[in-house]
This record gives C-alpha cells, structure tokens and sequence, in this order.
C-alpha cells in the first residue's frame, strides 16, 4: 500500500508543478519576426498572440497580400516557438523521462 501513497503522492506533485507550469509560462514570451523585421509577433509561452507591430514602410494599398503573409508567417514561428518552450519545460517537470503520451496541442 505504501507504494501506491507514493505514487499517488509523486502524482500530486507533479500536476501541482504542472499548474505552476501553465502560470510561468502565461508570463514568459517568445518574439519573432517576418520579411526582415518588417513584422514583429510577440506571444506569451502558451502561444497567445500579445502583440504585432508592422513597419509602416510595408503598408502598401497595392500589395496587402505581401502585409498578410508576413503577419501569418509571424505568427506562425511565434507559436512553434511558443509550442518548443512549452514542451521543453514540460520534460523538465517529467525529470527527463520520455513522456508515455503525446503532448496536448495548448495553441
């Protein structure tokens, strides 16, 4: 019985780490940029979008296409981005064992 309580102990801790985790994360953020910083993604390390800055010099009325792919290949990497962190920092709380499961998509 008493390896159970240990087990079951172990597993408290690690989703109380886990919850730490999902805060921690809320706080961290990850910053990438598109067309040679002609655009600018910020997201926090759950992969929420924070902020986006364009250089008015890539506002064009005649090629707004261009001003969309820039902004969705941003956004794009800052979420990849976002995703590695999240997954890096969730094999430190596994203490470096490979995990049984695959990993939830948070975005």
């Amino acid at each position: 019985m008493t390896n159970f309580q240990q087990i079951l102990q172990m597993g408290q801790q690690v989703q109380a780490r886990m919850n730490q985790l999902q805060t921690e994360l809320g706080n961290r953020t990850v910053t990438v940029s598109s067309g040679g910083g002609m655009v600018t993604v910020t997201a926090d390390g759950r992969g929420k979008i924070r902020e986006v800055k364009i250089d008015p010099a890539v506002v064009d009325r005649d090629d707004v296409e261009m001003l969309e792919d820039l902004v969705l290949a941003a956004v794009g990497e800052a979420q990849q981005r976002a995703q590695q962190l999240y997954e890096e920092e969730l094999t430190k709380v596994a203490g470096g064992f490979p995990l049984p499961f695959q990993l939830p998509n948070f975005l």
